[in-house]
């Protein structure tokens, strides 16, 4: 059992922090919503009134956190954990951000004895749930090595890309393929239901055929296809497009940075832009399904 200092109660930080408990670690969680606090108190996590009271005797440090910002908000800083951590507590910042700053806070937090490694997750709040998530590791080999003691609570496949920042940036490459996928995928299914086709049999074809994708196996896009996903309950409870047009946000950054040529990134990113000033920003990612209706039909 290990003690953990877990930052971050949204819609993947939440489950996450009760499958540390049911795997029986030691969790001590902080959030600004008191909802969110009191949902992780009835999964068993002791909840801090400060942000300083998860470091109190951590073995690990766990964070979930929205954007760039707010990661180093909590860490960096006079007011940062940098100055409160034990040099015994290894940071785990699951968040995707940019791996600029998770070098930086790497870097930083090593400037104060401190190990860290940004550890970006993949699979979704089902995946958080079900703790079945995948991590994707920048850091030092032995601190990912140490981390697998939490991580394997909360997910079935870790990975190490590299050094700090590494992570991030083979997540980003994930979300990148991911929403081009959903588009296409998205717009096959249209195209198909236009000239009347049922979507569960050009589902089951393109399952069976060179169009196979993981949007197609577990997360159909269109509505009635597939239970238990987002599409099928108004586009609630998965991926926000926002989220998604941040991380496509950051690939198109880190292009810009080493000078490759991420055309289809670029149209996609429009794409989930355009599609969350329609209004859209906090439905699941899935929902461009509806974006990409035949203009007769819209």
């Amino acid at each position: 059992m290990a003690k953990v200092g877990f930052i971050g109660l949204g819609n993947m930080g939440g489950p996450m922090a009760a499958n540390l408990v049911k795997a029986g670690h030691d969790v001590t969680v902080f959030d600004l919503s008191d909802a969110a606090l009191a949902q992780a108190r009835e999964a068993g996590c002791a909840t801090a009134s400060a942000l300083v009271e998860v470091t109190e005797g951590a073995d690990f440090v766990v964070s979930m956190l929205p954007a760039d910002h707010h990661v180093e908000g909590v860490y960096l800083g006079e007011q940062g954990l940098q100055h409160k951590l034990s040099k015994d507590t290894l940071v785990i910042d699951c968040s995707t951000i940019s791996a600029e700053t998770a070098r930086k806070l790497s870097a930083e937090l090593a400037g104060h004895g401190i190990r860290f490694i940004d550890a970006p997750v993949s699979g979704g709040v089902g995946g958080a749930k079900a703790g079945t998530l995948t991590f994707i590791c920048g850091g030092d080999e032995s601190a990912v090595d140490k981390a697998r003691d939490v991580l394997n609570a909360m997910g079935k496949n870790v990975f190490r890309a590299g050094d700090a920042g590494a992570g991030q940036v083979a997540k980003i490459c994930n979300n990148m393929l991911l929403s081009v996928l959903m588009a296409g995928t998205s717009e096959a299914l249209q195209l198909g239901i236009a000239h009347g086709l049922d979507p569960k049999v050009l589902s089951e074809i393109m399952l069976q055929s060179s169009g196979r994708n993981w949007t197609l196996e577990v997360y159909n896009p269109c509505p009635d296809v597939m239970e238990g996903v987002p599409s099928s309950n108004n586009y609630q409870g998965g991926f926000l497009v926002d989220l998604m047009a941040k991380d496509l946000g950051l690939a198109q950054q880190a292009a810009l940075r080493c000078g490759a040529s991420t055309p289809m990134g670029s149209l996609t990113l429009n794409l989930y832009r355009s599609w969350s000033q329609l209004g859209h920003g906090r439905e699941d990612f899935s929902s461009i399904f509806k974006y990409v209706t035949p203009q007769t039909k819209k």
